[in-house]
């Protein structure tokens, strides 16, 4: 058995740990040891350089001494669930596609991934002749065989005062095995140090634990200078000290001290692999128009003019769809980018269908899409659903996107469908249900702070239920739970929204079209004569940061969205 000290220089003092022991044992390598904190003021050192920081308590930072002498042995000490936070890159190939496989294939591999953050696209740092960089980190938990916690680990982890190497415990290196296991299924092969790759997956942070080993180092040495990795690790933990040698010094503070971007980075959010995802916090970016599609025989357009209450399979129904697949056409050439299609209204009192009904209602115009390949390489199908059975049916026959008005809350089976689709999501603010919502305005501590705080809520459990943040979109949910007084206040108000801590950087989509309030400030009665107070409503939500505006009208709003583009996003 041998004792000796371990010492590290924090902040301009030492932080002893006495009393170390370890003990060598055939085929098991046990350590014990007991630390008293001894902080001693340093009179050789000069004091540390100021630096600016974020206000944040140490409490929870700091270690009770030891009360005794007890010897706790390694495998009594550390938990058998661990939290690490992973690094995601890409810059090859579909690069979203890439990222997302290596995080399905950590979930079979027993990694569970808890939360993640966008997906940020940067160009590259080191070797600047290749393709931009799509970056993210995901926080996982993970648990490790017995076996992995005590005695096989490599050496290395601790050393002692006179450098003897001593084998304890290493727990971050299976899961390290496990990424690059990962990272060689999908076909990585380095042959640039830092240059493109499709997929790369590395430890950045595990528990509290400082690792220096020949194969692996925590915290990452190269994370503090790297922007596209401590803005999205800045998304999860803003506030947690990242380096023990500084516990003073928080996520968002070494994000705020690295010199401004040359190019400014954004978040991506995919539509569909054919298109380019949504960048939502590009400056010059253009606004995606979502044509509306209702095959409701009670709407007001759509399926109201072609279907209305038609027998099922005859004649006039099957010259009805004909008539609607001309209009969708019609949409994709007047620049739609988005097709938003449903089969249940949603207007306040209106009577709900079954979920069979509304499938049926939907499924074969779906389906009959598929056989317009040009079409379907440059739209992506958004289909607007509050059920989980009817968002799988139709997955099925080809979806893009699930349109929830109540972002989850009227089926709880409707998040875990969505994480398990796969599918980019849009999540509105909504109370109630379509038959009462109209009785829940009441917003007393604020319209906007109580939307954001509602729809943070929305987040989290669409995060809890494994749907990847940078496949979330947001919608204010204007003419719901709303009143007219309300909907302007989000219009006006949109980019305070949009900036909310803990939202920012998520994609933001906006339906005013046709809405009561327009037609009740217009003196518009009749529907779909509320083109230009929609006008008005589209050119305020691109102003204030809309990225998808959800219209009727499409020739007339896409020459809206346009002309607020070059005035705002020029």
């Amino acid at each position: 058995m041998r004792a000796f000290q371990l010492g590290r220089p924090v902040g301009g003092r030492t932080v002893a740990f006495r009393n170390v022991s370890f003990s060598r044992k055939p085929d098991v390598a046990a350590v014990s040891l007991v630390r008293t904190a001894a902080r001693q003021q340093s009179s050789s050192e000069k004091p540390p350089k100021a630096v600016q920081w974020t206000p944040h308590s140490l409490n929870d930072l700091q270690t009770a001494p030891s009360e005794d002498n007890t010897f706790l042995e390694a495998s009594e000490k550390l938990p058998t669930v661990h939290t690490a936070y992973i690094a995601l890159g890409s810059n090859l190939g579909d690069r979203i596609g890439w990222i997302e496989t290596a995080c399905k294939q950590m979930s079979r591999r027993g990694i569970k991934i808890k939360r993640t953050s966008c997906l940020w696209e940067t160009q590259p740092m080191y070797v600047a002749n290749q393709r931009s960089f799509i970056n993210g980190v995901c926080e996982v938990s993970h648990r490790i065989r017995q076996h992995d916690q005590v005695g096989i680990c490599p050496p290395n982890y601790l050393t002692s005062a006179d450098n003897d190497q001593v084998e304890t415990t290493l727990e971050p290196l299976p899961l390290l095995d496990t990424l690059q296991s990962i990272e060689n299924h999908l076909g990585r092969k380095k042959v640039i140090d830092k240059g493109p790759r499709n997929i790369d997956l590395d430890i950045l942070l595990h528990d509290d634990r400082v690792v220096a080993h020949e194969r692996l180092k925590i915290p990452h040495p190269g994370m503090f200078e790297r922007e596209f990795v401590l803005r999205p690790l800045a998304e999860l933990i803003p506030g947690k000290a990242l380096d023990p040698a500084s516990p003073w010094k928080l996520t968002q503070d070494y994000l705020n001290a690295l010199p401004p971007s040359t190019s400014p980075i954004s978040t991506l959010t995919p539509l569909r692999p054919s298109l380019q995802p949504i960048r939502a916090l590009q400056s010059t970016r253009r606004t995606h128009v979502m044509a509306i599609i209702n095959l409701t025989p009670d709407s007001f357009s759509d399926g109201g003019l072609n279907l209305p209450n038609l027998p099922r399979d005859s004649e006039k129904e099957q010259q009805g769809m004909n008539a609607l697949y001309a209009r969708t056409f019609q949409k994709f050439n007047d620049g739609a980018a988005i097709i938003d299609i449903g089969g249940q209204s949603t207007a306040p009192g209106v009577h709900q269908v079954t979920e069979a009904e509304e499938i049926s209602r939907t499924i074969g115009f779906i389906q009959n899409l598929k056989d317009h390949p040009r079409l379907r390489k440059k739209i992506a199908i958004s289909i607007d659903t509050y059920h989980s059975s009817v968002a799988e049916a139709l997955d099925e026959v080809g979806i893009d996107i699930i349109n929830d008005i109540s972002a989850g809350q009227m089926d709880p089976n409707m998040l875990p469908t969505m994480a398990r689709l796969g599918k980019t999501v849009i999540l509105m603010h909504m109370r109630g249900t379509p038959q009462t919502m109209n009785s829940r305005t009441a917003y007393p501590d604020g319209l906007i702070s109580t939307i954001a705080k509602e729809l943070l809520e929305r987040v989290a459990a669409a995060e809890a239920a494994g749907i990847y943040r940078w496949r979330i979109i947001l919608d204010p949910g204007i003419g719901f739970a709303k009143t007219s007084e309300q909907n302007l206040e989000i219009l006006r108000r949109f980019d305070e929204l949009r900036d909310w801590p803990g939202l920012r950087g998520l994609p933001w989509l906006v339906g005013s079209s046709r809405k009561n309030f327009v037609g009740k400030i217009t003196g518009v009665e009749e529907a779909s004569r509320r083109v230009w107070g929609t006008a008005a409503t589209v050119a305020a939500a691109v102003q204030g940061g809309a990225d998808i505006v959800r219209v009727h009208d499409v020739k007339e709003m896409t020459q809206v969205a346009k002309m607020s583009d070059a005035i705002w996003r020029a």
